[in-house]
């Protein structure tokens, strides 16, 4: 089939058109990275054993949950992309608990990266990133779910939470 006859999705069966969280992760480590470089701000934390155990745990424990979310999602025969739409509900593994574990893991690496780094404008930039991504990705991906799945994505958002 050449690429003129190729159909694209209808807009209305997906969240968003634009992949939000991958630029919004983009432009927030890249941000506060700079901002590290060119207003760098006192390291507010300890610089101690303990203190670096908590800030690798919770950026290991992002990753992770980042991992197992993406395997989740292609094990259950749906997307993983922000800007396509779902095939399936996924409510089990650690989508039981949280709607949106995948960004719950960028937010806990971008914590780990800030004690890493000590560089507090990763702190900052994870908070403008839950923010920015709760606005532009998961009210529309929750708009989206509901119109898909109905009933059964009412059902799963009353027993899950959307960030913690």
């Amino acid at each position: 089939m050449s690429d003129t006859n190729r159909q694209e999705p209808d807009p209305r069966l997906r969240a968003n058109t634009v992949p939000w969280p991958p630029i919004l992760i983009a432009a927030a480590v890249i941000g506060a990275w700079l901002l590290g470089r060119v207003a760098p701000l006192a390291w507010p934390g300890l610089d101690d054993a303990a203190s670096h155990v908590i800030g690798w745990g919770f950026g290991l424990i992002g990753v992770a949950l980042i991992f197992w979310s993406v395997r989740t999602l292609n094990e259950a025969g749906t997307t993983f992309r922000p800007d396509r739409g779902s095939d399936v509900l996924v409510t089990h593994g650690p989508y039981s608990r949280f709607r949106n574990p995948i960004y719950l893991g960028d937010v806990l690496v971008m914590l780990g990266l800030a004690d890493l780094t000590q560089n507090v404008w990763f702190v900052v930039a994870a908070l403008a990133f839950a923010v920015l991504v709760t606005v532009l990705q998961i009210l529309p991906e929750e708009r989206h779910l509901e119109a898909r799945f109905g009933d059964a994505y009412r059902q799963y958002r009353a027993r899950s939470r959307r960030w913690i």
